[in-house]
Parts: C-alpha cells; structure tokens; sequence
C-alpha cells in the first residue's frame, strides 16, 4: 500500500499510539521541534492519553527505537478528521509517510476529508500541502491561535490558511499562473511589494518570503509587513469567494477570483 511504500522509503515504522510513555515520547519531540514556552505545547500528554482512549488519532513515526515523527488529530463534524499537529525531522519524507498513514486510517474509517491550518508564509509548508498532498485552501483565518510563545512563532501574527484533503483522489483544478496578474511579489530589498489595482483580473499571484523564520529573527518589521499584505491580498481574495488553485515553485499562490468580487 502507498503509505507503507512511503514509510518504508522514509525508513520508519508508523502505528497508533496507545501507552503514556508514548505519549510523553510525542511530547518531547515537539518539544524539540518548537521549543515552546511550558504552558504553550502544541498538545498534553493527557489529551493524547484522552484522544487515543476514544478512538481519535494518534501516531508516531520510529527509526528503531527512536520516535522521528509523530501526528495527533480529532474527529469533526462532516465525516472528517482534523489534524491537529503533525511534526516530523525534516528532509527525510517522515512527514509525508505520517499523512499517508493518516489518510489511511481515515480511509479505513469511512471518513471523507482532513483538514489542518498552516502558516501561509512559510513556503516549504506551502508547497508541501498544496503540491506534494494535493490539498487545497478553503479559508483564511485570522489570528486563529492567538499569541503563540514558541521559538518558531513569536513575535508574529498567528494567521492560518485551512487545509483540505479529501480522503478519496480527485481530479484538481490546476489554473495556469502564465498570464496572472502578481498581486504581491517579493521585492529587491526583500520587502512585499503590493500592486495598486487588482480589479478586473481574473488570476493572481500572491507569493510568499523566501524564509519567514529566518526574516522575523533578522527583520521582524519586514516580516510583519509580509503578513499584513498576504493578509489583505489573500485573506481579502479568498473572503470574497476567490479559490487557490495551486502553489507555483516560485512561492506564490495562485488564486483565481470571484467573478462578483472582480
């Protein structure tokens, strides 16, 4: 099977968690991942323990021993599960082997869709979800998580695009990003540049930072102004019914708007 073959390329073993030494494994490696303030981890060990009890999902990834990737998600309403942290090391294909499984499970289960949020100005997480997965955005939420005290997230805006992935396979719809109008693109010094006028186009471009991380440690201004801009370009676009297609190996969203909204 597909996440078998793919935890076997990553080098893992992948399966449910059920024990509170697990758990606590979990929590150390995000831990490790995100360095969180004590009263900020993405997830307790006791609302692990809870959600494995009750049939939720809960999984971790092994090289041997060694926990290198874990996922942790909740059943919701319209037959679906959302997945409410995943972490994995990076560059190894952990990852994608956890979102195989996860859809496997789901699978398995009857459900229909996962859905998670992500940062929509970290690129790698970006391509990952919208390309490698073939999930779609369906809405951007604002200051969803509120102020985050953890060595990735600090100091910025918590907005979030929400992640669709339907369970089954399905054809997507892949807009050519040829004749898009770039709404907002990276300029020379490294700040968003904001085109004036986007009225009356049909496709545009919003792109991204190189490396948000690196930028809120060296600039947080520039960081800070690239999230106000996606946010109004992307968040305004996607509030008045516009739908992203795709993500461009260039870093940018490809959205195509509403034709009442143009």
């Amino acid at each position: 099977m597909e996440h078998e073959q793919a935890a076997a390329r990553a080098g893992v073993v992948i399966r449910e968690l059920r024990e509170l030494g697990e758990f606590e494994q979990v929590y150390r490696l995000f831990d490790e991942i995100w360095h969180p303030e004590p009263a900020n981890a993405p997830v307790t060990v006791e609302l692990m323990a809870g959600f494995a009890h009750t049939g939720n999902y809960v999984a971790g990834a092994f090289a041997g021993d060694a926990m290198v990737g874990a996922s942790v998600g909740f059943l919701a309403a319209d037959r679906s599960l959302h997945s409410h942290v995943t972490g994995a090391v990076i560059g190894k294909g952990v990852g994608y082997a956890l979102k195989l499984h996860q859809r496997a499970w789901c699978q398995e289960r009857g459900l229909e869709r996962i859905t998670w949020t992500f940062d929509p100005l970290v690129r790698r997480n970006a391509y990952f979800n919208l390309v490698k997965l073939g999930a779609r955005p369906e809405a951007y939420l604002t200051e969803f998580y509120g102020a985050m005290a953890d060595a990735i997230n600090e100091g910025d805006a918590s907005d979030r695009l929400l992640a669709v992935w339907r369970v089954h396979e399905e054809e997507k719809e892949k807009e050519g990003a040829e004749d898009a109008y770039p709404l907002v693109r990276e300029a020379d010094d490294g700040q968003p540049l904001v085109a004036e006028d986007a009225r009356g186009r049909r496709v545009v471009l919003v792109g991204t930072p190189r490396d948000v991380e690196r930028l809120r440690r060296q600039d947080a201004a520039a960081a800070m102004a690239w999230r106000m801009a996606v946010r109004e370009a992307l968040g305004g676009a996607m509030a008045a019914g516009a739908r992203v297609t795709r993500f461009t190996e260039g870093g940018e969203y490809v959205v195509v708007m509403n034709e009442r909204a143009r």
